[in-house]
């Protein structure tokens, strides 16, 4: 076989995969106040809007804050909007939830700035 036909024989198996939504059904919505992430189990995915209120630590830690109550978020430093911001700001955060032996967190995926 010639190898200009390998790519035409490999495209159907890479846009099937790019094509995959995942489980919508029930039980896959995401969590969306941070009383709920605190007790979600753990890499259950959550949205949340609310205000990151300071950094935890010198790490990628910071708390964040929604009318539910507050929770540590991580977020790595690509991660990170490019416009700066402050704990006025209001954003939202997707990720899933990591729960620890004690606790639980949210390992940030996505931060944008809410206008």
């Amino acid at each position: 076989m010639k190898i200009r036909y390998l790519p035409l024989i490999l495209a159907p198996l890479f846009s099937t995969a790019a094509l995959a939504a995942g489980y919508t059904g029930p039980g896959a919505q995401s969590i969306t106040t941070v009383a709920a992430a605190k007790e979600a189990a753990d890499d259950t995915p959550v949205v949340l809007q609310g205000y990151i209120t300071k950094k935890v630590n010198n790490d990628d830690k910071y708390e964040f804050k929604d009318n539910t109550g507050t929770i540590t978020v991580e977020i790595d430093n690509e991660d990170l909007p490019v416009t700066p911001f402050n704990e006025k700001t209001k954003v939202k955060l997707t990720g899933e939830v990591e729960k620890h032996l004690m606790s639980r967190e949210v390992d940030v995926d996505i931060v944008e700035i809410i206008n």
